[in-house]
């Protein structure tokens, strides 16, 4: 383990006060690049689609709900898979406690997953999650934006966070000869290439005098200001801290403990 710089109150205090310059600093980039966001132009968006829900089909208008504003998260479960992604799962858990906050701001959030609803429905009630979440299997949806990709596609090469992706399988990074991904992938019940054909991603829509615009979309680390465990982390005194990937289903943790516990025979 690192070793760290130990020192006085008043050595802290005088390192704390430099750093709070660069963290106001921070927050006030953080405030323009907010307004740039919503500064970006419209995008009207004609295209039907359509989208099962725990209350029937559903539009794309529908989802909003009454309000006029619509964030979408593209949660990583495809048709094949058993489990959602264990990573959207984690940036899932928060929803349940800021999505009654944006209704009463005039803003609905919705997961939407190429999964069938009961998949869904099921892996919510595990989670024990309450937040609305649509099967988007009978439409264009997620291909459109960008979220899902056919094995075509996936040989040949992805545009996925606005850049040309070369088709490659995921290199081997554990000594079995498997890689990161492929462990993830299986605990979804997928191998990696049918996990990786659905990618994480964030959009966001308007509906204004009838007629809806996608206004933003977000992939990859542009999604780590919505992942609120990390936002805890990055203020923890080590940080991320991460040498491998550590992450679990929240219902799995006690297992994983139980069996670093059990003795080899």
């Amino acid at each position: 383990m690192a070793s760290h710089t130990v020192g006085t109150r008043k050595e802290w205090l005088a390192a704390r006060l430099e750093l709070l310059k660069a963290e106001k600093e921070h927050t006030r980039r953080g405030d323009a690049l907010a307004r740039e966001r919503q500064a970006l132009p419209w995008v009207r968006i004609d295209k039907a689609y359509r989208f099962e829900t725990g209350e029937g089909a559903a539009s794309l208008a529908d989802l909003f709900r009454g309000r006029s504003q619509l964030l979408v998260y593209h949660f990583m479960f495809g048709p094949d898979y058993t489990a959602g992604c264990p990573s959207c799962t984690s940036i899932a858990d928060g929803f349940n406690g800021f999505a009654p906050h944006l209704e009463n701001h005039d803003v609905m959030l919705w997961a939407v997953s190429r999964a069938p609803l009961a998949k869904l429905d099921a892996y919510r009630r595990r989670m024990g999650w309450t937040f609305p979440w649509a099967s988007s299997s009978a439409s264009d949806f997620n291909a459109d934006f960008a979220v899902h990709f056919t094995e075509a596609q996936q040989r040949a090469g992805i545009e996925y966070n606005y850049e040309r992706l070369p088709g490659a399988k995921p290199s081997s990074s554990k000594n079995d000869g498997t890689s990161i991904v492929d462990s993830i992938a299986a605990t979804a019940g997928v191998d990696a290439p049918t996990f990786t054909r659905e990618l994480p991603g964030m959009s966001a829509f308007v509906l204004e005098d009838g007629a809806i615009y996608h206004t933003y979309s977000t992939y990859a680390r542009g999604l780590d200001g919505l992942w609120g465990m990390y936002q805890w982390l990055d203020r923890a005194p080590r940080g991320r801290n991460e040498t491998g990937y550590w992450l679990r289903r929240k219902d799995e943790y006690a297992a994983k403990a139980e069996e670093a516990c059990v003795p080899s025979a």
